[in-house]
């Protein structure tokens, strides 16, 4: 099983970038994906969330501006970035979650949000 979160970089304050999440799994449409943060000093922390019917939810942080989605014909889960702030700037990672059958981490990516 490996998730591949790809799309981070380096953007000045009120700018966009999209972060995208492929999945090697295999029924990747049952599981819920979910994006989650990191910033230096501070604890992970919920970004954004999909379950497999579709349903999102969003830290309060981030509602607004951020936007995820999914498409299982690509086992790929979106996280769509906007106005972003300095205070975002942190390593996202994917989780793909199927409980009990298995909970799964990607590497992260690294989002830099200069003033």
């Amino acid at each position: 099983v490996q998730l591949q979160a790809s799309g981070g970089g380096l953007v000045q304050a009120g700018g966009s970038l999209r972060l995208s999440c492929r999945a090697s799994i295999s029924m990747f449409s049952l599981h819920d994906m979910t994006w989650y943060r990191q910033a230096p000093g501070k604890q992970r922390e919920l970004v954004a969330g999909i379950t497999s019917g579709g349903r999102t939810d969003y830290a309060d942080s981030v509602k607004g501006r951020f936007t995820i989605s999914r498409d299982n014909a690509k086992n790929t889960v979106y996280l769509q970035m906007n106005d972003l702030k300095p205070e975002d700037t942190a390593v996202y990672y994917c989780n793909a979650d199927r409980r009990p059958f298995g909970v799964f981490w990607g590497q992260g990516t690294l989002v830099t949000v200069s003033s």
